[in-house]
């Protein structure tokens, strides 16, 4: 899934020598792709060169700094390259199964390659992204591996649930946080475990990261109601025109009352621009948005209080704060 676009800062990548780091993330996920055939790297680096902020390598390094401020280690940012190789294998994966033509504001790789091409190079990425873990020890490749598997389960969960009205709210969490949640939880993880920190730090840093994701996800669906095509970098209310129904309107529809039933006569089919235009008005104006913020909330407050046992660094404040930053982009 892509990040916020609305999202402009983040504590997360204000820290001290962050950009250098972030450079050095920039120039071993070109690395990480680069191959003796000049077509297959194209393809592969396409969504990198289309840029992106790298949160996921960032909450690695950022992880493996929590507990004293030290220099980032190599491991920390191959971490953390593995795990957005991972993120951009998806990618690809999902404009296929969306048949997507935009992604931050550039070309799909299927919408300018093929589908054919768009699939392979997914592979190629999730491929490159175990050899990569794999040199960091089993512990770190047999993470990957589960949280590869963690991704497919919620992109399930998400399809057997395609244009379902009724569709649980714990449906869209339950895949929220294999989709999205999982990644960020595995790249935190992996921080820690580079360092060397004791396994309650670890769990603990893991902890942030599924929260840290499911704050970003929701806001990221917030978003794709709230913010216009541009701020986007693609059409807004594309999941619902997809049939994927998350929490804001899933609220609006629990709601009930005239707006709920407005809502549900458009909703389980496809949208055509007309359609779509009047499920975001009503999504907006009755309550589904704010009931999306206020769980929100609630992950920010676990995100929180899984700091409490860090030791005050410039690092564990920067993640203290990240996901209240986060949400207040749409607060």
């Amino acid at each position: 899934m892509p990040y916020p676009d609305g999202v402009t800062s983040s504590p997360l990548l204000a820290l001290r020598e962050m950009n250098a780091d972030r450079e050095r993330v920039e120039v071993a996920l070109r690395e990480a792709v680069h191959t003796p055939d000049a077509y297959l790297s194209e393809i592969a680096s396409h969504l990198i060169s289309a840029g992106g902020k790298r949160l996921r390598p960032v909450l690695s390094i950022v992880a493996s700094q929590v507990m004293d401020d030290s220099e980032v280690a190599e491991d920390a940012v191959q971490g953390g390259i593995s795990c957005e190789l991972v993120h951009l294998g998806s990618l690809y994966h999902d404009d296929v199964m969306d048949e997507s033509t935009t992604r931050r504001g550039v070309e799909t790789v299927n919408a300018k390659w093929g589908n054919l091409q768009a699939i392979l190079a997914g592979d190629f990425l999730l491929a490159r992204a175990s050899e990569i873990a794999a040199s960091l020890g089993n512990e770190v490749a047999g993470l990957l591996a589960r949280t590869i598997g963690r991704l497919c389960e919620g992109q399930i969960e998400e399809l057997r649930h395609t244009y379902n009205i009724a569709r649980p709210v714990d449906s869209y969490l339950n895949s929220i946080e294999g989709k999205t949640a999982s990644l960020y939880a595995t790249a935190a993880r992996i921080g820690g475990l580079v360092s060397g920190y004791d396994r309650h730090i670890v769990d603990a840093l893991t902890q942030y990261g599924v929260a840290y994701g499911m704050v970003f996800q929701i806001v990221d669906d917030i978003l794709d109601i709230t913010a216009t095509d541009e701020e986007l970098g693609k059409p807004a209310g594309h999941d619902m025109v997809e049939g994927v129904y998350t929490l804001p309107a899933l609220a609006t529809l629990a709601a009930g009352g005239p707006a709920a039933a407005e809502l549900a006569a458009l909703l389980g089919k496809p949208l055509n621009h007309a359609e779509c235009e009047k499920v975001l008005e009503i999504v907006r104006a009755n309550g589904g948005v704010a009931h999306a913020v206020d769980r929100a909330r609630m992950y920010v407050a676990r995100a929180e209080s899984a700091c409490d046992v860090f030791p005050d660094t410039a690092a564990s404040r920067a993640m203290r704060s990240a996901t209240a930053v986060l949400l207040s982009s749409v607060e």
